[in-house]
């Protein structure tokens, strides 16, 4: 059933361990009864919790884009039916809108999946080898080969400045090195080259570089300014969204988001509950070092 061979069992509960979770069910406070939306559900780790509290399976919708995510959802939840749904999270969010239904909570979780970074295949990480790929959405055309074998210099120079947060000089060098050893076939080989024109540093220098492409091959932060303006239409009054980012660029626009949407007065449509960002403890991060970098913002609607 699943693509990559993965099955759901009692030792798959921890498939993917889902960050900041005490965070998130203080800031959400699930009741009995209430319904609840999870536009990023994965394999369900925050939802699990969420439901346990809420009982109200037949409220809940849970999204994602990664087919795999959706078939062990299906195989997770046989016996209690929420309803899933397959696609990014604006394409649903607009969907429910226009369906009219609301919840009490919502959760995103902007963060690329344990399972995607752990399976080779996928094309995520640079420490394993496999063909460039990094689509969430594995239907897409768009992959990352096609954007480090096919696009301009130009291109990705923008994307390594813009995405990256690379500075313009270095950003041209890493996309002239890259344009200059085509075909990049693989991971490990991009990887490498970035290595190769890049001073030593106590993080793998390809980092943040794998982030821009990833970035743009899912147009993550461009499905995520498209979503924002919706998320008041799909809470009831008093519903609770949070949402948790893990680079700079998308905390910066829930941030805005939020700070804008409080600041209208009467026309306000949602108040924030977390005036700064919450962020893992020590015993957190020595858990789940990918929790590092997470950030969780919460706001409630009016």
């Amino acid at each position: 059933m699943l693509g990559f061979e993965l099955r759901y069992n009692e030792e798959m509960n921890e498939v993917h361990i889902p960050v900041l979770l005490s965070d998130v069910l203080k800031y959400l406070q699930p009741a009995e009864g209430e319904t609840y939306l999870d536009l990023t559900a994965g394999y369900g780790g925050h939802a699990d919790k969420i439901l346990e509290v809420t009982r109200n399976y037949n409220g809940a919708v849970l999204n994602d884009r990664d087919q795999n995510a959706i078939d062990f959802l299906e195989a997770k939840y046989q016996k209690v039916k929420p309803k899933l749904m397959h696609d990014d999270f604006y394409s649903t969010a607009l969907r429910l809108v226009e369906s009219g239904i609301s919840f009490d909570m919502i959760l995103a979780d902007f963060g690329v999946s344990s399972p995607q970074l752990d399976r080779p295949e996928r094309g995520f990480s640079f420490t394993k080898e496999a063909r460039l790929d990094m689509r969430m959405d594995e239907s897409q055309d768009l992959d990352a080969w096609t954007i480090v074998n096919r696009w301009s210099e130009r291109k990705l120079a923008d994307i390594f400045e813009k995405y990256a947060e690379e500075r313009r000089g270095r950003a041209e060098l890493l996309a002239r090195e890259i344009c200059m050893n085509r075909p990049v076939e693989t991971t490990t080989e991009l990887a490498d080259l970035i290595k190769s024109k890049s001073p030593y540093s106590h993080a793998h220098p390809a980092t943040r570089i794998f982030q821009a492409i990833r970035i743009v091959v899912n147009d993550e932060l461009g499905i995520i300014e498209r979503t924002l303006p919706l998320l008041p239409k799909l809470l009831n009054p008093g519903g609770r969204v949070a949402i948790i980012t893990f680079h700079s660029l998308e905390d910066r626009l829930i941030k805005n988001y939020f700070r804008d949407e409080s600041s209208k007065g009467l026309e306000s449509t949602l108040s924030i509950v977390t005036k700064k960002p919450i962020v893992a403890d020590n015993t957190e991060i020595v858990n789940n070092p990918r929790a590092r970098s997470a950030k969780l913002r919460v706001a409630k609607r009016i």
